[in-house]
């Protein structure tokens, strides 16, 4: 007879799988492939953003780091929300318009294009930004894979990475983007059920909030209070700015920014914002609360404070809910690893073969080209996951990494670029530079991390050369308007 969890969990999978072949009819060109022929709704746009914003993360990373530190992550939560607000407000509405009238399909494209089309130094130094830290992105969503199999069914954790891998793989080959944005609909709402149900159900098992705070107040009292023990530039710097930093990445995610451009019609864009916005405000206080509640539940003791949500599900629920509720963590993984492959195989396709090597080929071969790259790029982050499978914490290091990579080598040149005139190609590449190799110093000196917190220092250092550079270096004052 067939195990109820693993059944709830193969209708999911199989529904995902699905989408993929619908979609695939689809796929007649590049743009198609890419960005769904720009023709998304609000509703799809803001839910595919959110779905992809998240990753493996939102219910295994963050509910882990809670797990261990207990309401000091909340300051992460804040961080979070207000940076999606900034990315919906500032930065959507000027992208879809630009990206529009520059016919530019990926981010590299429009840096390029914005700055007259002949800064072949922009565009590659923008792919190898996007490769270098998309890479380890999937790698920890595959990762992710692993451990909830892992923790559901004792699966190996190698076993576990190659089927989350293979479902992925496939329905991003065979839908490209309108297969991404859709299952990332699905994805999006199933995460908000776990986020929302299970710390409630929960707290319900326990007794009552009283009886929450009780038990995790006998493994430790810190656990309550979001200072974590400290005052003064200890807590400010240490603690407080070093979570809200967290909201810095999402200025420069090219696999969110992917959406703002996609949308049909500029119009629709602040309908979207409502909606995106909504589902941070249902969905967002849940993530750390499943923590705490696996804290009090399961106890202190967990080998890898990672698997703390399916371990729960299968605690509280019965076993058709606890597959649901596990699928919703398969979706926070797949909705984000699809999304960055299609964005890095977009990259190389139309960066490099169209653009930088003024290849033409037909739109049904670029079509076919951008398949074999993105399983390229697939088989990559999976030998890199398989190598990295046992680490406990792996999901919320390696997400912390690569999310400040992207956001700070892309967002300040992004920002000013769109906001800023004075913006020049000399100073958006410098803020690129500057992004990419602070936050591979960072974190190759953890020293540095103790002056000022990895997700944050990348992307001061990235704004204050694109400011430096465009106002005193060569072609300031020079740039055409954006």
């Amino acid at each position: 007879m067939l195990d109820p969890i693993l059944g709830g969990l193969l209708l999911y999978l199989a529904l995902m799988v699905g989408v993929g072949l619908y979609t695939s009819r689809y796929m007649r060109s590049l743009d198609d492939f890419v960005l769904g022929g720009r023709r998304l709704g609000p509703w799809v746009s803001a839910l595919s953003e959110r779905a992809s914003g998240e990753s493996a993360w939102f219910l295994l990373g963050l509910p882990g780091a809670a797990y261990g530190v207990g309401f000091v992550e909340f300051w992460s939560v804040i961080g979070i929300a207000c940076g999606i607000l900034f990315s919906w407000t500032f930065i959507a509405v000027p992208l879809r318009r630009e990206s529009a009238r520059l016919g530019a399909l990926t981010l590299p494209d429009y840096f390029d294009l914005r700055f007259g089309g002949r800064s072949r130094s922009l565009r590659l130094f923008a792919m190898v930004a996007i490769l270098v830290f998309y890479v380890a992105y999937v790698a920890a969503q595959l990762s992710g894979a692993g451990k909830i199999l892992n923790a559901t069914f004792g699966l190996d954790l190698h076993t576990g990475i190659w089927v989350g891998a293979a479902v992925v793989v496939f329905y991003t080959l065979m839908g490209g983007f309108l297969a991404v944005a859709w299952t990332d609909v699905v994805q999006g709402l199933l995460m908000t059920l776990v986020a929302v149900a299970l710390p409630v159900l929960g707290v319900l098992h326990l007794g009552g909030p009283g009886e929450l705070w009780a038990r995790v107040a006998a493994h430790d009292p810190g656990l309550l209070h979001m200072h974590a023990g400290k005052t003064g530039a200890a807590f400010l710097f240490g603690v407080a700015f070093a979570g809200l930093s967290w909201g810095f990445g999402y200025l420069g995610q090219p696999h969110l920014l992917a959406r703002y451009m996609a949308i049909r019609a500029t119009r629709e864009l602040p309908k979207g914002q409502l909606i995106a916005m909504g589902w941070v405000l249902l969905s967002y206080w849940g993530a750390p609360m499943i923590g705490l509640v696996g804290l009090a539940i399961l106890g202190p003791n967990l080998a890898d404070p990672e698997q703390v949500m399916p371990l729960l599900a299968k605690q509280l629920l019965p076993g058709w809910l606890a597959g649901l509720m596990i699928a919703g963590a398969v979706a926070a993984m797949m909705s984000t690893a699809d999304s960055q492959l299609l964005v890095a195989a977009s990259t190389v396709v139309e960066d490099a073969y169209v653009r930088l090597l003024g290849r033409r080929s037909t739109p049904a071969r670029l079509v076919l080209l951008s398949r074999v790259i993105t399983f390229a790029i697939a088989g990559v982050a999976l030998g890199l996951a398989l190598t990295q499978s046992g680490s406990s914490g792996i999901i919320n290091s390696t997400v912390a990494y690569a999310w400040t990579g992207l956001g700070a080598s892309f967002g300040p040149p992004l920002v000013l670029a769109l906001w800023w005139r004075g913006t020049t190609r000399q100073g958006a590449l410098a803020g690129m530079l500057g992004g990419i190799s602070a936050t591979i110093v960072w974190k190759q000196v953890p020293a540095l991390g103790q002056i000022l917190d990895l997700k944050a220092a990348p992307v001061l250092i990235s704004a204050a050369l694109v400011l430096v550079v465009s106002a005193l270096g060569p072609g300031a004052r020079r740039s055409p308007a954006g």
